[in-house]
């Protein structure tokens, strides 16, 4: 069966899947330490928990959360991955994965998922960046979503 999304106001959604999502606040805020703390203290079922936590989000935290793939030539260098993985690090980003080649000629591809909703400058600039960075031959964005 396909998966179909609704917008819904809140105000019309039944009282468990709404202290669902108070229970995910509370959990990521720090202010219940387990599931059940959190269930405890706004009166729900683990059941209930368990059963509607993959199925709400908050809309905003939905729009955050951005993935860029960077694909890059890097010389065959020691700690040249690393100073690419700080800088994308200093940046505010976050590294999900990475896919090496063998280098060949002095050279190896590197490509790089980058979660980006906590960047903390523009994406062009943190781009602009690694391309900046003595032995980065090529960077360039091959994907986004």
């Amino acid at each position: 069966m396909k998966e179909r999304y609704y917008l819904v106001r809140e105000d019309i959604l039944p009282d468990a899947v709404l202290k669902t999502m108070q229970v995910k606040q509370l959990l990521e805020a720090g202010d219940a330490k387990t599931v059940h703390e959190g269930v405890e203290q706004v009166g729900l079922s683990r059941s209930a928990f368990y059963k509607y936590k993959d199925g709400i989000h908050l809309i905003h935290q939905l729009e955050r959360e951005r993935i860029v793939t960077i694909s890059m030539d890097l010389e065959h260098e020691s700690g040249m991955l690393s100073k690419v993985l700080g800088s994308v690090a200093g940046h505010g980003a976050n590294v999900l994965t990475i896919h090496q080649s063998i280098p060949l000629q002095g050279r190896a591809n590197v490509v790089i998922s980058v979660e980006i909703s906590h960047l903390n400058e523009e994406l062009g600039e943190m781009l602009d960046s690694l391309k900046g960075i003595p032995g980065v031959k090529r960077a360039l964005i091959v994907g986004q979503g």
